[in-house]
């Protein structure tokens, strides 16, 4: 025991906040019950959260689990202070991996780790994560935040995500009916995602671009931190009407890499570059930085942030019903037979 109260030690001493943690979590509260949804038993602050697949209705459940984080696009948040949507990022990033095999993203989890708790800025990217469950259906069942100090520099935080989602057996998507002839419809990605920020960062610092020049009618930091798209309600609600052969979630990767992830080994996709334009961020991002257009087509989703594989008969179908679900849908290619790479025609402009 120690001899006197001059050498006691306390947790807050050591660089642990108990009481900001206790406090970001009432902050939080009212965002995570707004993503509430039927089969969601209790609320935050138990040790697990709870969930009640029965209630969902499904007679033959198939869950379907995703984790992810929104990598160094972290970095620019953290720069420009801005922490309000990046949590969006980070449901983005999961529920959309889910819905390629037609799974209804359930419930998400987040973990959130610092060095030292700025309640603000978690409260801002938490409640991030609450708009993104709410965009994508989810309930936003618990999470962790977590005071490590000297693990992170001063002002810096990482994140991970963790979503469950459910799908029919019978109605799970797993490319197994794609053929040649079956049409790839892209749907229009919000600019970068959460993917690729290491190399986009780098073209920024060989620039000397800062966040706060001038970027058409923006900056390019509000350019950078557009959130990921979430694609979940749209697709599912066209696979009440439709069966579609795959989906594509184009991420790290890029077309080049994801797409191959859902079609069987003997078939290949045949995309035309010229069916849709390169945004703006993208082109002055290849041209400043001197990328190639593979590169392009390899890191980022050029455009493109997710793929539907169609049969030909209901593609048109499927395009007009996305289109009036708020989505910008593209034909940029087919299935053709025989095993390979993707193969490119035309050019990114």
């Amino acid at each position: 025991m120690p001899s006197s109260d001059k050498s006691r030690l306390s947790y807050a001493e050591a660089g642990v906040d108990i009481e900001a943690g206790n406090a970001l979590v009432e902050r939080i509260k009212p965002a995570a019950n707004a993503t509430r949804r039927n089969g969601v038993m209790g609320g935050l602050g138990g040790f697990g959260g709870l969930f009640d697949l029965a209630a969902t209705g499904y007679r033959d459940p198939i869950l379907v689990a995703a984790t992810d984080g929104v990598g160094t696009k972290l970095m620019l948040a953290i720069e420009r202070n801005d922490h309000r949507t990046i949590g969006i990022d980070l449901v983005a990033m999961c529920v959309n991996d889910i819905v390629v095999q037609g799974a209804d993203p359930l419930f998400f989890l987040d973990y959130y780790a610092t060095g030292k708790l700025d309640a603000n800025a978690a409260g801002e990217v938490i409640e991030g994560v609450a708009q993104g469950c709410t965009l994508a259906g989810a309930a936003l069942l618990g999470g962790e935040t977590a005071e490590m100090p000297g693990m992170y520099p001063s002002g810096h935080y990482d994140l991970a995500g963790f979503c469950v989602g459910v799908a029919e057996r019978d109605k799970l998507i797993t490319g197994d009916t794609v053929c040649a002839g079956d049409i790839l419809l892209g749907l229009k990605s919000d600019g970068f995602h959460s993917n690729g920020y290491s190399l986009v960062r780098k073209v920024l610092e060989r620039t000397g671009t800062a966040l706060d020049d001038n970027f058409g009618e923006m900056d390019f930091g509000t350019a950078l931190l557009k959130p990921t798209r979430i694609y979940v309600r749209p697709l599912l609600e066209v696979q009440q009407q439709h069966r579609l052969a795959a989906l594509a979630h184009i991420t790290g990767g890029g077309l080049t890499e994801n797409i191959p992830r859902v079609i069987p080994n003997d078939c290949h996709a045949e995309i035309d570059l010229n069916t849709w334009a390169l945004p703006e961020i993208f082109d002055w991002l290849a041209s400043s930085g001197d990328i190639a257009e593979d590169e392009m087509l390899r890191t980022f989703n050029c455009g493109i942030g997710m793929v539907v594989v169609a049969k030909p008969e209901s593609a048109t179908k499927v395009a007009q019903q996305l289109n009036t679900l708020g989505e910008t849908v593209t034909a940029i290619g087919e299935i053709a037979a025989g095993a390979g790479p993707v193969r490119y025609s035309g050019r990114l402009a």
